[in-house]
């Protein structure tokens, strides 16, 4: 299996974009037997608490695919108000974690073509996050959200964009504006991106706690009473994890941990893997960081419980199989949610369906 399904990683973000998951066009789809729907998510009912986060789904016809395959609660790619350009080409590469893999600064992974071994892939993707104009992606939203039948979620994620020159007060009304545009599509649940790691400092405010409360409190005052998740990365930290949990009993409805974890990528001579400024270090995603996203929600849902907080966990990082989603549901996640596993396996809904329910699973 040497290539994603969901999205062709020997292709342009822009032919991705316009083609849409054409590699799928060929692919048997499934039947799903489902007489009702017996799960919920944020009190709102699902066929299963299962599908993919803020990434692959580039618009409406990722999101119809999605949906049509069985990823039952599905995140809209992370919005700005305004456009914002892709990093160049390539922007998904298979790597290997070096042996100091953990959570510091000098952490890195070498690009190697045997992280492409199913189940156990891990990648780097850098983006950077790019977006269209807002009269866009709200008309594309509204597009694909004709395709939330019932049983279906789809979540929209947005963030705000830092430019230079720009104060905190600026960045955090931008986040409000992002906020206010995503609610305007009519999305049952919205998302803000703290933590994407492939911007730089611009991505990371989950780690400046005061931002991240002030931001999550802004946006609450915008959108009303619209359910939000809030988006956040690894924290080694005890005490911030519990500061992140606090903001989120106070602003949000749900924590969705973890992004991709940011190190190195370096191709085999030990130099700068990805072409361009700013792109040294990129988010690693997949096998690899399952630990880090297993482990947080675990913590959370502790912190929860001994808080008695109300929100609930997106459980993120390294899905990859069956197991791998039954063991964040016995950590404590109320929705599992995966993109590399889904990418590279389009049936991964389904498996997890028949397993739950062998009556009416795959046929």
């Amino acid at each position: 299996m040497t290539n994603a399904l969901f999205y062709d990683i020997n292709k342009t973000y822009e032919e991705n974009f316009k083609e849409g998951p054409s590699r799928l066009n060929n692919l048997k789809k499934p039947e799903l037997k489902i007489n009702k729907t017996p799960y919920t998510f944020l009190g709102f009912p699902i066929n299963l608490p299962f599908g993919i986060p803020a990434g692959p789904l580039l618009n409406y016809k990722y999101i119809k695919k999605a949906f049509e395959l069985g990823f039952a609660v599905s995140t809209y790619k992370t919005v700005r108000s305004d456009s914002f350009p892709c990093h160049p080409f390539p922007n998904i590469l298979y790597v290997k974690p070096a042996k100091n893999f953990v959570f510091q600064k000098d952490a890195r992974a070498i690009v190697d073509k045997r992280g492409q071994e199913y189940p156990n892939i891990t990648i780097t993707n850098s983006f950077g996050v790019p977006s269209k104009q807002p009269d866009f992606w709200i008309k594309d939203a509204k597009k694909a959200l004709k395709y939330q039948k019932k049983g279906n979620l789809l979540i929209v994620s947005f963030m705000g964009t830092a430019k230079k020159g720009q104060i905190q007060q600026e960045l955090i009304d931008d986040f409000a504006n992002a906020a206010k545009l995503a609610k305007s599509t009519g999305a049952k649940i919205l998302e803000v991106n703290l933590s994407c790691p492939n911007i730089g400092n611009e991505g990371l405010v989950c780690y400046n706690l005061d931002m991240s409360e002030k931001v999550c409190k802004t946006i609450r005052s915008t959108i009303g009473k619209t359910p939000l998740i809030i988006k956040v990365g690894y924290y080694r930290n005890d005490d911030e994890l519990k500061k992140i949990a606090r903001i989120a009993d106070r602003y949000a409805n749900a924590i969705a941990a973890i992004n991709t974890i940011q190190v190195e990528i370096l191709d085999k001579n030990e130099k700068q893997a990805l072409p361009g400024k700013n792109r040294l270090k990129s988010g690693v995603c997949g096998h690899a960081i399952k630990w880090f996203g297993l482990e947080t929600v675990k913590r959370l849902n502790k912190i929860k419980l001994q808080k008695n907080y109300m929100f609930e966990i997106v459980g993120i990082g390294g899905v990859m199989t069956i197991d791998d989603y039954f063991e964040y549901k016995k950590a404590g996640a109320n929705l599992v949610q995966s993109a590399t596993g889904a990418m590279w396996n389009p049936y991964l809904a389904y498996e997890i369906w028949s397993r739950l329910h062998p009556e009416g699973g795959l046929r």
